[in-house]
């Protein structure tokens, strides 16, 4: 297996675990395939974007990929705590679960993390995925209990500024 940045000969498969990783959160909402496309091509691997995906590739085949970037620390400024990385999402495809693909794939991301300074790495996991949290407890990976996530969509972003 190989691991290691999205290149442009992959794109297309990268388009098919977009739309499967959709219907995971999503189950049964379709996905207009050219729009998931476009937003990789211009979003995700755009000039601006910060985001580096990780793919895994078996024989041809993307097998899994992790989304990453990295971020300043506005309270740590030690050289060995100033930057970190936040793992956006692992995703493995469903058929090919439980084969040390998402291992490959958080292995790769930290040494990416520490060849760039990272003092750490961080995500967050829904906590009903039982399955995810017991495959992050078995990297040594420890829960976060002091923090919660909070989140805004747009009707209430737009209810904040008074739009």
């Amino acid at each position: 297996m190989e691991v290691g940045l999205l290149t442009p000969a992959q794109q297309e498969q990268m388009v098919d675990l977009l739309l499967a990783l959709h219907d995971h959160y999503h189950p049964g909402r379709a996905l207009d395939r050219a729009l998931v496309r476009n937003h990789l091509v211009d979003n995700l691997c755009g000039p601006h974007s910060q985001i580096r995906l990780v793919t895994a590739e078996l024989g041809g085949e993307l097998l899994g990929f992790a989304a990453i970037y990295l971020v300043y620390s506005l309270v740590e400024p030690e050289p060995a705590h100033q930057r970190q990385c936040v793992l956006k999402e692992l995703f493995v495809s469903p058929h090919h679960r439980s084969q040390g693909i998402g291992l490959a794939l958080m292995q790769w991301v930290a040494r990416y993390a520490l060849d760039n300074g990272c003092g750490r790495i961080d995500w967050s996991v829904k906590s009903s995925n039982a399955r995810g949290i017991a495959f992050y407890e078995s990297l040594g990976a420890r829960l976060v209990s002091d923090r919660l996530s909070y989140r805004m969509v747009r009707e209430e972003i737009g209810a904040l500024t008074g739009c």
